[in-house]
């Protein structure tokens, strides 16, 4: 197969390479660390569609432009929401990602996520729902939704019990830290590390492995993995999503998105 690499679609805020049967799909927000608006998300969700219904691509890689991969929902975007009650901002952005939630998972193809930094918030559980996880060295993870009073969307209650268990999620939602990648790593949350100056290379070697594989059995195997358990998912993704818009409505997030804003300690009071 040609290794030549070419632009597929693009939209301003998602870019998409094709190498051969492998295609890359980079959220392209730098500025923001990749962090989730409804454009991104419409963007990212059409995309994968798009590429479920094209036999010829084999793996779809998932990465950030420049030092993040995602920071998760654009807290800029969302507070100026809050700070008028009006979620008509976080609702499609919910929706739009527990749409491409369920299409990382049930598509055809293997969807690697490539972590090139910080994966926070729903940034990291976009990265768990994809089938296998390979990070830069330096990576951090969070599920930092309780630092702003929110609750964890885009299957990360789904995802998250399953790979480390229900313990260690809890501590994970419950505090809201950052992780490094070895511990994300020991943990179980990624497939593998590698040196930031490997990293590119190793994504690619790794991805190639993928594609020249035996697709129907490579592809039934992602279905019998993954795909059975859609009705389960869409049930859980439905849950975050109807407690994401209450816990949103909350004093706590209203306070916990100010505090980040301002560079403070949240004053919490449980309402």
């Amino acid at each position: 197969m040609s290794q030549a690499p070419q632009t597929a679609s693009s939209s301003p805020v998602l870019e998409e390479t094709r190498r051969g049967s492998i295609i890359t799909l980079v959220m392209n927000r730098p500025d923001r660390l990749n962090a989730l608006n409804n454009e991104l998300t419409t963007a990212l969700n059409e995309a994968l569609i798009r590429v479920a219904s094209d036999s010829s691509i084999h793996v779809v890689v998932l990465t950030g432009a420049g030092r993040a991969f995602c920071a998760g929902g654009d807290l800029g975007a969302i507070g100026k929401g809050r700070e008028r009650g009006d979620s008509t901002e976080l609702a499609p952005i919910l929706r739009s990602g527990m749409q491409a939630v369920l299409n990382i998972r049930t598509m055809p193809q293997p969807v690697i996520a490539a972590v090139n930094g910080p994966a926070a918030g729903a940034g990291m559980n976009l990265a768990l729902a994809c089938d296998i996880r390979l990070a830069v060295d330096g990576a951090v993870f969070g599920q930092n939704f309780a630092k702003v009073g929110l609750f964890p969307d885009y299957g990360g209650t789904y995802f998250l019990p399953q790979l480390v268990g229900p313990s260690v999620a809890a501590e994970m939602f419950y505090l809201g830290e950052m992780i490094d990648a070895q511990s994300a790593h020991r943990l179980g949350i990624l497939n593998h590390l590698f040196p930031a100056d490997q990293f590119e290379a190793a994504v690619t070697a790794f991805a190639r492995k993928i594609a020249e594989g035996p697709q129907l059995a490579i592809r039934t195997v992602k279905q019998s993995i993954f795909g059975r358990d859609k009705d389960a998912l869409m049930e859980a993704l439905e849950r975050e999503v109807q407690a994401q818009l209450k816990c949103f409505h909350s004093h706590d997030c209203l306070e916990g998105i100010r505090a980040f804003m301002e560079k403070r300690q949240p004053k919490f009071q449980g309402s």
